[in-house]
């Protein structure tokens, strides 16, 4: 199910000579530096979908309209190969080779952390459409910016939805893998659980990649009301087959991103249903924007026409990323390429940004535990319900029942 892609490391959206430092041009020079190969390549091909359909969309409307012109924006992608150094090399290549402008970042948290010091040493301003660890916020690096919140937030949102379910759980398994994100998640699972006077039997961060289904085995007889998992693409597949393997089906079975991922029900089939994620956009979320799509449902079909394939709320996160940059620069009234002092007060500018947009509110925090990640969504709790994302939690304004408890896996 792992997308991969025999690309070459560098590879742009439209082929373009390097400008040298100060020549004039009339585009834009956007680098991209995610994953498109190795273990995180799912992930990474989404944010990809992400950043091409909003330049694609740009460069339809004829660009970035500054000071009476528009100008396209050409993408420049390096692969991280889901490595934290090759992604801090890939990104410093962007800079000092290419010569970028701006910097949309990767699909993880880790690789995010170590591209975060390169654009801060040479003033590049970089927005992830993705990563969503708390470790990166609570660095508070100037120059790194990111659309979706961090999962210290939305994850809690998810167990507080749980613990609302009747009857009430009263015992949780929680684990995460050995990464950035992962374990971040899980520990976001543990805190709220605690909070909510859930019962925590087992917490547990394993090896990235390890076959759970022997942990599982182990969990089965604790009988625990929710198992949450903190974990990526294949590993969360893989847990639920286990979990089918070994006849185990608890109350509630939580993750976080991945779920609503279009592969997470394509391997699952009728199994992906009754499980639980978080999310802070859907193709239903009610929005209203005057910038390239109009509200949630028009960025959907969008998408769907130029992929052929769901967009789930990391995809739209990504080109919520390219619509901030592009409000900054518009602010400022910067034309390519971008000096170093102009990349300085764009950063100022983004630190300014409150925009709706078809994915919601973006406004970076500029203080406290959340600097420069995006503090205006809701999140929102989903589940698996028909093999369709359907969102069931906060309460009030949830359009879907949660099925709860969880269907056994035989008879489905």
């Amino acid at each position: 199910m792992r997308r991969t892609m025999g690309l070459a490391t560098l590879a742009m959206l439209s082929m373009a000579a390097p400008a040298l430092a100060g020549e004039a041009r009339d585009y834009f020079k956007v680098g991209v530096v995610t994953e498109l190969s190795g273990d995180l390549a799912t992930g990474g091909n989404v944010t990809k979908r992400g950043y091409d359909l909003w330049a694609q969309a740009v460069n339809e409307a004829g660009g970035i309209a500054i000071g009476g012109k528009k100008y396209q924006v050409k993408l420049y992608y390096a692969d991280a190969q889901s490595n934290p150094s090759q992604g801090a090399a890939a990104a410093e290549r962007l800079i000092t080779q290419e010569q970028v402008d701006f910097i949309l970042g990767p699909y993880s948290s880790g690789v995010t952390i170590a591209v975060a010091p390169v654009v801060e040493k040479y003033k590049v301003p970089m927005i992830t459409g993705s990563a969503e660890s708390p470790m990166i916020w609570k660095q508070k690096f100037v120059y790194t910016f990111g659309t979706i919140p961090p999962i210290n937030f939305t994850g809690a949102a998810a167990i507080q939805t749980l613990a609302a379910l009747e009857p009430k759980p009263r015992t949780a398994v929680i684990f995460g893998s050995n990464d950035t994100f992962s374990k971040a998640t899980a520990e976001s699972f543990e805190a709220a659980a605690k909070k909510a006077g859930i019962n925590v039997l087992k917490f547990n961060i394993v090896p990235s990649g390890q076959d759970l289904t022997p942990l599982m085995s182990a969990v089965k007889g604790m009988r625990p009301d929710i198992v949450a998992f903190g974990g990526h693409d294949e590993e969360l597949i893989k847990l639920v087959k286990g979990l089918h393997q070994i006849d185990f089906a608890p109350k509630a079975l939580l993750m976080h991103y991945g779920v609503t991922e279009p592969a997470f029900v394509d391997a699952l089939k009728g199994d992906a249903n009754g499980v639980f994620g978080g999310a802070v956009w859907t193709e239903t979320t009610a929005t209203k924007s005057d910038i390239l799509w109009k509200d949630a449902p028009t960025y959907a079909a969008a998408a769907m026409k130029a992929f052929n394939t769901p967009a789930d709320y990391t995809q739209a996160g990504s080109s919520a990323a390219g619509i901030a940059f592009q409000v900054a620069v518009q602010k400022i009234k910067a034309a390519p390429p971008l000096s170093e002092a102009q990349r300085v007060e764009l950063v100022k500018a983004l630190e300014g940004v409150d925009v709706s947009t078809f994915y919601g509110r973006v406004k970076f925090a500029t203080e406290g535990e959340f600097y420069h990640s995006n503090a205006g969504l809701t999140p929102l709790t989903i589940q698996i319900q028909d093999g369709k994302v359907a969102v069931v939690g906060p309460a009030k304004p949830a359009p879907a029942k949660a099925q709860y408890p969880m269907a056994p896996w035989t008879g489905r």
